[in-house]
């Protein structure tokens, strides 16, 4: 390691600030005992800016007890009767963010997993997609802070185990699509015995259940969607998805689908740009492991990471299996890197959850953080290398595709064993650099301030489309300073049930000003920006 690349590890530290920013919010599982599936699943949490003044607000998705529950169960002990909701928390800007969920419209008792964020009526403002253990809830931003639930007026509100879900222009008409996975079919009637110890109840594994089939919602606007899941090939009964992220891994201007898949192959779904998707995942080398099987794919991202200007995949996997990192070789094709690598090494005994490329020390560079946590309480007493809470992973980006984890490196806060689930990052001061909040199962979330991330110089952009769908989900901006270009497209909800925030952050490491940055819009036009300012987030309207 150069002296330059200590230093940087040395002035970057993740502050834990969730008592000091006034985050108080603590997951619901619903565990009473029984150990029923979706307990011990849940759940996400997103960044966005709902009302509009600037700064990343947060959003954290919440499970809620059985109904048939005895008490003390039924409110839960550790909620001392009060009712479990999500929580809007509102960014004051100065550090510090305020409970709002009281009369929001989040306000209401759901066993919910995922969130996703999209302005679906383009009336600009974000709305709200809650995946639950069905029905799922689409919640429109009325503004003033008050969402209502239009999920079965707009023909959304799929009955299924949701999971993860994500927004998309998949036929670039300009307003944005809903895809939606369901991980398995349970119900309580159904819900089986398994044993790791031969003696007492375990949470079963997804082997034990059958599939279900994801679903793409066609919008028709208006507020109305269509169910077009089997028109455009992707009606997958045997699916067991858990996370998805919208790409264009094949530079063609159109937005794919890549699906992690618990026990299942993965998918990677080609846009034929005629409506249609085929799944080439086994054919581009993502379906399964090196060795030919199935893993048990938690979350997934997808990103640039090594300058190639094409997007590789990011996937969590269950402990014992390591996390996948598929590099896009082009015309394609995947490899997956992970087993060469010190990212595989690490990842061998950990069960990762929510996943993301991020740029935490702004070098130019996209590092990984991986969120960890087993599903079964008592695994330690099985696989005495294995433990429930687990430390989350932070690789730094060290060049040439090689990664070095740095979570003991960057303070004491952020390595501290959790059951975590979902993970997203946002600015949330307002000084560039990237913020992490953690959702714990059962157990309080987690917001993390990166300090010192930012003594490199960043830009970042907010897009807003006129003929591409509003936030400009699937556009590719490309940033040229200092004699390197980097890529990155404008996303949705990616990793695990979780959304990041939208406006692109690029960092710059050393640079002074930059040089060219060309952003190409869903449906195909560039549009050139020169002259801008570092160190500040800029808002580009398509021209």
């Amino acid at each position: 390691m150069t002296l330059a690349a200590a230093l940087v590890l040395l002035a970057v530290r993740f502050v834990d600030v969730t008592e000091t920013a006034g985050i108080r919010f603590s997951h619901t599982s619903g565990a009473f005992g029984k150990k029923y599936l979706p307990e011990t699943m849940g759940s996400g949490v997103a960044f966005f800016d709902f009302d509009g003044d600037g700064d990343q607000d947060l959003l954290f998705v919440n499970g809620t007890s059985w109904p048939w529950a005895p008490e003390p169960w039924r409110r839960g002990p550790e909620r001392k009767g009060a009712r479990a909701t999500a929580a809007l928390y509102r960014n004051r800007g100065n550090g510090t963010f305020e409970d709002v969920t009281a009369g929001s419209g989040f306000d209401r008792e759901v066993f919910g997993m995922g969130a996703a964020i999209a302005d679906y009526d383009r009336d600009g403002d974000p709305d709200v997609y809650l995946t639950c253990l069905g029905p799922n809830l689409l919640f429109r931003n009325d503004g003033g802070g008050k969402f209502t639930e239009r999920g079965r007026e707009a023909g959304v509100a799929d009955d299924g185990f949701g999971s993860s879900a994500t927004w998309l222009d998949y036929d670039r008409d300009g307003d944005v699509d809903l895809y939606v996975l369901n991980y398995v079919q349970w119900t309580k009637a159904a819900d089986l015995f398994c044993t790791i110890d031969g003696k007492t109840k375990s949470y079963c594994t997804p082997e034990s259940y059958k599939g279900a089939s994801p679903v793409l919602y066609r919008n028709d606007g208006r507020g109305k969607f269509t169910n077009v899941t089997k028109d455009a090939g992707l009606f997958r009964p045997s699916g067991k998805g858990l996370g998805v992220a919208a790409l264009d891994f094949d530079d063609d201007g159109w937005f794919d689908l890549a699906v992690a898949n618990d026990t299942q192959p993965n998918a990677l779904y080609r846009n034929n740009r005629n409506g249609t998707f085929t799944d080439l995942g086994v054919l581009a080398g993502v379906a399964f492991s090196e060795t030919g099987t199935a893993r048990g794919a938690m979350g997934i991202d997808a990103g640039d990471y090594d300058g190639t200007g094409r997007p590789s995949l990011l996937i969590g996997n269950f402990s014992n299996e390591m996390i996948s990192l598929y590099h896009n070789e082009g015309k394609g094709f995947f490899i997956d890197l992970a087993p060469v690598s010190e990212v595989g090494r690490a990842s061998l005994l950990t069960l990762a959850f929510g996943a993301f490329f991020f740029d935490y020390d702004l070098d130019g560079a996209l590092d990984i953080f991986v969120a960890n946590g087993h599903v079964e309480t008592d695994i330690n007493a099985v696989q005495k290398r294995v433990t429930y809470a687990q430390p989350p992973h932070l690789f730094r980006n060290v060049g040439e595709g090689k990664f070095r984890e740095t979570t003991g490196d960057v303070g004491p806060d952020l390595g501290s064993p959790r059951v975590a689930r979902g993970a997203a990052y946002a600015d949330i001061d307002g000084d560039g650099d990237l913020d992490v909040a953690v959702s714990v199962n059962g157990g309080r979330a987690r917001l993390f301030r990166n300090d010192g991330g930012n003594d490199g110089a960043w830009i970042a952009f907010k897009l807003e489309g006129k003929k591409a769908n509003r936030e400009g989900l699937g556009a590719r901006i490309r940033v040229t300073a200092a004699g390197r270009t980097q890529t990155r497209w404008v996303q949705s909800a990616t990793g695990y049930c979780s959304q990041n925030q939208l406006p692109v952050v690029f960092g710059l490491g050393t640079a002074t000003q930059v040089e060219r940055v060309e952003i190409t819009w869903p449906g195909g036009r560039t549009q050139v920006v020169t002259g801008l300012e570092l160190r500040k987030t800029h808002a580009v309207i398509e021209q």
